[in-house]
């Protein structure tokens, strides 16, 4: 091992059926450094993270840890027994339990736990990571980005030398995160090693000392962070130029029909989830979008006009013509779709096929009586599957074993084959690469320029002013801001967030 090297990894190969996952890959963490490790999805960036941590076994290649030599790790309790704690991307706690118990949960010795020190413990540590959160919650009726920082904190908690953070930040405002930055830059003054995986360059950039990029499986190269510009950085996870991503809208001009009734038009909505009732509409061909910090109530809107939550009033119009939408089937009988925000909990079954989850959407929508043939459902998924890229093996590959990206087309596959009047996306850029955001961004334009009326809603604020029209701003559960024209700008987004009132200049 180098002198300064925590962990080396060297000449990795990883295999799935069809796919070379890993091709002689590197990858280097010294001690008390902050590492990104970079790279679209499917570059190979969460399998190596698995061959690590013991989920996969590699199938050629060393791993060494500093004092320990080389290693060979068969599981993640192995990992975690050698110092490698990990915090994925998608949250894998236990819902039904406490923010305690979750924290400790498999670490005990003996029968007996001793629940008050227990709870102690936890609370102590959730308040020195300015967790705001009872240790005796359960931690199902926490928020997403709750959730997350509870992750965090039952890693940091195992005493780690290496602490991987797989897309920790994808469900965190900027208050959260600043606290996570500030964890890590402690952690990394202890000397503990940090491999980041995100998608977030600006975190990378604020964060990290070094960069290793993966593409295609196979490694692209390692960089000091000041040594590497991000233009450089994301024509390197690429492999080719970027495209200036401020013009994406390009020769691409929806059509919005304003004169016209809205396709879509709902009144005095609400639901049992906090929101104020509010007013929404929507023309053909227009793109708009929910904007607002993290817990704002954009995501309770959107599942209100779809009926995911219970509605509890409010009067909705389709072309003008007097509706009920009350749950999620009526609002696909409405040619209503939506892709929801938890792509792991609402979205993809997990141990169907590619195929299988394609057309689920549809087969809803005729009903399980009329079955389609295995012929035409092969026929649909290979249609979606070279419209959106979706890498896969075949239709049959279960869609678990897609990387994050992939899982995301295939869902938006599933709705696009209902040919929607009106589209619905939460966050449907979370977690995935450069590459696949633009191809998203450029798609969703494209449908509105056919017509499509699309709602877009992102955490990324520059995404939404690249590809809305029209966006409604959200503070605490109200509607508290409408922007359009020369409005769409960032400083005007933060201002109407932070005390704008509703239509204010």
């Amino acid at each position: 091992m180098q002198k300064d090297s925590l962990l080396e990894m060297r000449g990795i190969y990883k295999s799935f059926p069809g796919v070379k996952a890993l091709q002689n890959v590197d990858f280097t963490l010294r001690k008390g450094e902050i590492h990104a490790l970079m790279g679209e999805n499917g570059a190979g960036k969460s399998t190596l993270i698995k061959v690590l941590t013991g989920v996969y076994p590699k199938d050629e290649g060393e791993i060494s840890l500093e004092g320990k030599g080389t290693i060979n790790i068969h599981s993640p309790q192995e990992a975690q027994n050698n110092g490698i704690s990990t915090v994925y991307q998608e949250i894998s706690l236990c819902p039904n339990l406490s923010v305690a118990e979750n924290i400790f949960i498999a670490r005990g010795k003996g029968k007996f736990v001793s629940w008050r020190s227990m709870n102690k413990k936890a609370q102590q540590l959730l308040d020195s990571l300015g967790i705001g959160v009872r240790a005796t919650q359960q931690l199902a009726s926490c928020s997403i980005a709750v959730q997350q920082m509870v992750a965090i904190a039952r890693a940091v908690d195992m005493e780690c030398s290496v602490l991987i953070l797989d897309e920790p930040t994808s469900s965190l405002d900027e208050s959260e995160v600043a606290k996570l930055f500030k964890l890590m830059r402690e952690l990394k003054d202890r000397g503990v090693g940090i491999i980041f995986v995100t998608h977030f360059l600006d975190q990378v950039y604020e964060v990290c000392d070094r960069i290793t990029v993966l593409r295609d499986g196979q490694l692209v190269g390692e960089y000091e962070i000041e040594n590497l510009p991000r233009v450089q950085l994301v024509s390197k996870m690429l492999g080719k130029e970027l495209d200036d991503m401020a013009d994406i809208k390009g020769d691409v001009k929806p059509f919005v029909d304003k004169s016209g009734t809205p396709v879509y038009e709902g009144k005095g909505l609400c639901s049992t989830e906090g929101i104020s009732p509010f007013d929404f509409e929507i023309h053909k061909g227009e793109v708009n979008g929910f904007t607002g910090l993290l817990g704002s109530g954009r995501s309770e809107c959107v599942r209100t006009i779809f009926g995911a939550d219970k509605v509890t009033s409010g009067q909705v119009k389709m072309d003008g013509k007097d509706v009920k939408i009350s749950k999620p089937r009526d609002a696909m009988k409405q040619s209503i779709a939506y892709l929801p925000e938890d792509r792991k909990r609402d979205g993809i079954v997990g141990d169907l096929s590619v195929r299988d989850n394609i057309i689920l959407a549809l087969q809803v929508k005729t009903g399980f009586f009329k079955p389609f043939s295995k012929a035409k459902a092969t026929e649909f998924a290979n249609e979606y599957i070279k419209l959106l890229d979706i890498k896969t093996a075949s239709v049959n590959t279960p869609i678990k074993s897609l990387s994050g990206g992939n899982q995301q087309k295939v869902i938006l596959a599933r709705w696009l084959l209902t040919n929607p009047k009106y589209l619905i996306l939460d966050e449907p850029t979370r977690g995935i690469d450069i590459g696949t955001k633009t191809d998203i961004q450029k798609l969703v334009l494209k449908l509105a320029s056919e017509g499509m009326s699309v709602t877009f809603i992102s955490s990324e604020t520059d995404e939404m002013l690249r590809t809305c029209s029209r966006l409604l701003v959200m503070r605490d559960g109200k509607m508290v801001g409408e922007l359009t024209g020369d409005q769409l700008t960032q400083s005007a987004v933060m201002n109407t967030i932070a005390g704008g009132e509703k239509n204010a200049e």
